[in-house]
């Protein structure tokens, strides 16, 4: 079954009724809202990445994991497909995040 925009904690009241029946400043809350909880998870992926340098840290690990890398971005492609999205573009903003994430841990070091 694929997902629809919407599914999940953000379905709200402005969700259900439909960009037809929402004023312009209405959607443009919409976003907002949208916003805060992307910045909400991405906090909530860093943290959970610094844990996970913290732990290849104590146990002498290398920062890079190619395959762990390749397993997420092939995740994020399927995930976009799922949610009809342009895999590519999910795919750039992961690989954003990845290194992001590899820039942290090696100045964690």
């Amino acid at each position: 079954m694929e997902r629809e925009p919407g599914d999940g904690p953000a379905d709200d009241d402005a969700v259900r009724r439909g960009p037809d029946d929402m004023s312009l400043e209405e959607l443009r809350e919409e976003i907002e809202q949208i916003d805060r909880e992307i910045v909400d998870l991405i906090a909530r992926r860093t943290y959970v990445a610094e844990t996970i340098a913290a732990v290849k840290d104590e146990r002498d690990m290398a920062t890079t994991d190619e395959s762990q890398e390749e397993a997420v971005m092939e995740r994020a492609g399927h995930n976009a497909e799922a949610f009809d999205v342009d895999p590519n573009l999910v795919k750039a903003i992961f690989r954003l995040l990845i290194e992001l994430n590899k820039v942290e841990q090696r100045e964690r070091r």
